[in-house]
């Protein structure tokens, strides 16, 4: 049964001769709003029992013996205790805040402000475009790859649930909303898994198929990119192994678990690259086949980012479920979870239901459906590519060499390649010294490329020092140069990494 509706009315016979032609589907309003609040609970409780396993399991899965924790009252404690855990649910919240506040037409940079002066902690691609519009780059300049060099990070892919959840069968919507949020953290492949994570939501509010869910909303990613073609991967390897998810993983990993973007994962078993991850929750949502026990259990085994990953299929499956049929065991304190606003946010999972349901019904309007009667009439959409783009294309990593120096006021170093990342960190001295900034000047081959204002707070930090990824293919040398030391900082230095156009 693909459809779980009270009744669609087609424009033609079979949805399958819809490709080039409009659909409708009418729920009631009950039904809708209990989706919503199925992918809102169902993500949180995906995260919340992947969260003591997150990145622990890099480049292995979880054996099967080993139990993996759940019990009563496991979801507020944690809520409580471990607020951070849910950072892609509060960036997720931060959105939604935004466009209750501003509106559904609220530009880019209300978006971007509202998460860059948030006082969350953040991490690779969020805190490379927080810290780049700290500096002013603005979106979608600060998720791009040549400014960020976490672009393909997972980061707008475990922030893209609201985007489904506010445009019930309707991906492109999704897709278009992920467009103006996503291009400010992400690019290329970590863009396009927030583009499907939406789609796979939107499409869970018509369907009922797991399989045609995963299949129909990976149409809205370009067929040449390197996303699709790992997805499409997954998908053949279920089909060809569809009783044994092991041998499944161990294919993703065999083909697609080198890393070439994050800097922290080149030449590491630790992957926080978006494709190899979005793997990993289509994995379980193949394998769980609707089981919400079986789709988290794998999701979380996968390994990896062993959080995030089951909080999107858990979302995505909760949404196609509804919230009354994600089964109890799992809803086990979830009342008492509900209630609280998550940190850093003014909202909570009981607040987020109603609001998300109020975006939806104002999109499910504006697209050409109708809200009467106690129903809801969605006009489907059929998934559309978005537009082609590749972070890193033509760059191989070729070496990660260590540079150990702190209290750096200046320093080279020579490589051959076309590109390179310096790591390290900007450091006050002392718990009671107040932040302040390091200005550091770049030079590459003898000419100034960059002034660059490093902050020494952690929360407006700069992920990595300097790196530049367009050079010519050959030998050069780069020296930085502090302009303003002082013994309440220091400037650290820990590796360089070298990328060349030669495979």
């Amino acid at each position: 049964m693909r459809y779980s509706i009270v009744w669609i009315a087609f424009a033609c016979l079979s949805f399958h001769c819809t490709t080039r032609q409009s659909s409708t589907i009418t729920l009631s309003q009950q039904a809708l709003r209990d989706k919503i609040m199925g992918g809102w609970a169902g993500q949180t409780i995906g995260v919340t029992f992947g969260g003591p396993y997150e990145f622990r399991f890099n480049g292995t899965f979880i054996q099967d013996y080993q139990p993996l924790r759940w019990y009563d009252g496991y979801l507020k404690k944690t809520m409580l205790e471990n607020p951070g855990l849910y950072d892609d649910i509060y960036m997720d919240l931060t959105f939604v805040e935004v466009l209750d506040r501003a509106g559904l037409d609220a530009p880019v940079d209300s978006f971007a402000q509202a998460f860059a002066r948030a006082g969350y902690m953040l991490w690779h691609a969020n805190q490379s475009a927080r810290y780049n519009i700290l500096q002013g780059i603005k979106a979608p300049a600060s998720g791009h790859w040549t400014n960020n060099p976490h672009a393909d990070d997972i980061d707008y892919q475990i922030e893209s649930d609201f985007a489904g959840l506010m445009s019930p069968g309707m991906p492109n919507t999704a897709s278009a909303i992920s467009d103006k949020v996503g291009h400010i953290m992400n690019y290329g492949d970590g863009w396009y898994g927030g583009v499907y994570i939406g789609a796979m939501y939107s499409l869970a509010f018509i369907a009922d198929d797991m399989q045609y869910i995963v299949t129909e909303a990976l149409k809205t990613v370009p067929a040449k990119s390197t996303f699709r073609q790992c997805i499409e991967d997954v998908i053949r390897w279920h089909q060809q192994y569809p009783d044994d998810w092991h041998r499944s993983w161990y294919e993703i990993q065999q083909k697609w678990s080198s890393e070439n973007g994050c800097p922290d994962g080149v030449f590491n078993a630790f992957d926080i690259d978006a494709k190899v991850n979005a793997a990993y929750v289509v994995l379980g949502l193949l394998y769980g086949n609707g089981d919400f026990t079986k789709t988290l259990d794998i999701t979380t085994r996968a390994g990896q980012d062993a959080d995030c990953n089951p909080s999107s299929a858990g979302g995505i499956l909760g949404a196609m479920l509804g919230y009354k049929r994600i089964p109890a065991y799992w809803k086990m304190g979830l009342k008492a979870a509900e209630e609280l606003d998550f940190k850093y946010t003014g909202t909570s999972l009981n607040k987020v239901y109603n609001t998300s349901y109020k975006h939806a019904l104002e999109m499910i309007r504006r697209n050409g459906g109708k809200v009467a009667n106690e129903q809801v009439t969605i006009a489907v959409q059929t998934p559309q590519p978005v537009r082609l783009e590749q972070s890193f294309e033509g760059l191989h990593p070729v070496d990660r060499i260590p540079l150990y120096k702190d209290h750096v006021q200046e320093l080279s170093f020579d490589f051959e390649g076309t590109g390179f990342v310096l790591k390290g960190d900007a450091r006050k001295q002392g718990p009671n010294v107040p932040d302040s900034s390091i200005t550091m000047e770049v030079y590459i081959d003898g000419s100034k490329t960059a002034t660059i204002a490093l902050p020494t707070s952690f929360q407006s930090r700069s992920n990595d020092l300097c790196w530049n990824y367009q050079l010519p293919d050959k030998k050069h040398q780069v020296k930085i140069k502090v302009l303003n030391p002082s013994p309440n900082n220091s400037l650290n230095t820990f590796e360089y990494l070298v990328y060349t156009s030669k495979k």
